[in-house]
């Protein structure tokens, strides 16, 4: 099996260190090409008005100026042209990506890239917490990370679906389990906007993130977490919301006639 190691926290952070372990201990062929430079919050975000450069660290491991989207795609489309990838692992992200924070998310838009690819591919994010201080805060993902990509080697998967694994705050030892989970959202009724002056008095602004919205009966991937859980939530690049549809074309029909009848 041929993996893709990508990530957005940039080719030397150590979340992708990590993962290149966790790949190795599926694979003996493991190719890495990711940002040159951090890339967190990038999105989908494909680079249009000036050139992609790559460029080879060693063997095997390659560096690309752009986005975690320009990274895979090059990748995909260059550096493994001649022998596609089995499977694009991204990650492990320097702190979780959970609720909507995945349309955000470089970590994920790399695992969403694969997947337009068609290619089997795997976000993975370490939420830190209390593991901010500790000598080896990605122990539980190092850990967990294997067994829980095998097990997800051996379900069926749907085209067009990727998955997005997130690993609690806490010491491997202390995980609680594994849970699939739907996406969770956060209550941003409540968002800080923190505004600050610089020494030369100019202003700026920090945004801060408000609780979760905690909806009864749904097992979503913020609870999993909170109750020392990896989430496991499959995502979907099919956007469509089909039960609006209907009411939409009923609201719309007079302009379509009219559009027909000149």
């Amino acid at each position: 099996m041929r993996i893709l190691v990508t990530n957005d926290d940039g080719v030397h952070a150590p979340g992708i260190e990590v993962l290149e372990a966790i790949a190795r201990e599926l694979s003996d062929d493991v190719w890495t090409v990711a940002p040159a430079e951090e890339q967190s919050g990038a999105g989908h975000s494909l680079t249009l008005a000036e050139p992609v450069r790559v460029r080879q660290l060693a063997t095997r491991r390659y560096a690309v100026r752009g986005t975690p989207t320009d990274a895979v795609m090059m990748a995909v489309g260059v550096v493994m042209k001649d022998h596609r990838p089995d499977l694009v692992l991204s990650g492990v992200n320097r702190g979780a990506n959970l609720a909507e924070d995945v349309t955000y998310s470089g970590t994920v838009s790399a695992a969403m890239e694969g997947t337009l690819a068609g290619i089997r591919s795997i976000a993975l994010s370490q939420t830190l917490g209390g593991l901010e201080g500790e000598a080896e805060p990605f122990e539980c993902a190092r850990v967990w990370g294997p067994r829980v990509i095998r097990a997800l080697l051996d379900a069926p998967w749907t085209p067009g679906v990727l998955v997005n694994v997130n690993f609690p705050p806490v010491r491997s030892a202390e995980v609680r389990g594994v849970r699939v989970t739907e996406q969770g959202f956060h209550d941003y009724g409540r968002l800080v906007i923190d505004a600050r002056r610089d020494p030369r008095g100019n202003p700026y602004y920090w945004f801060g993130l408000g609780p979760d919205a905690k909806v009864p009966g749904h097992e979503t991937d913020l609870k999993a977490i909170r109750e020392s859980h990896i989430s496991v939530t499959p995502l979907h690049l099919d956007l469509t919301h089909y039960p609006t549809i209907p009411a939409l074309r009923g609201a719309l029909a007079g302009l379509a006639d009219a559009a027909a009848s000149g």
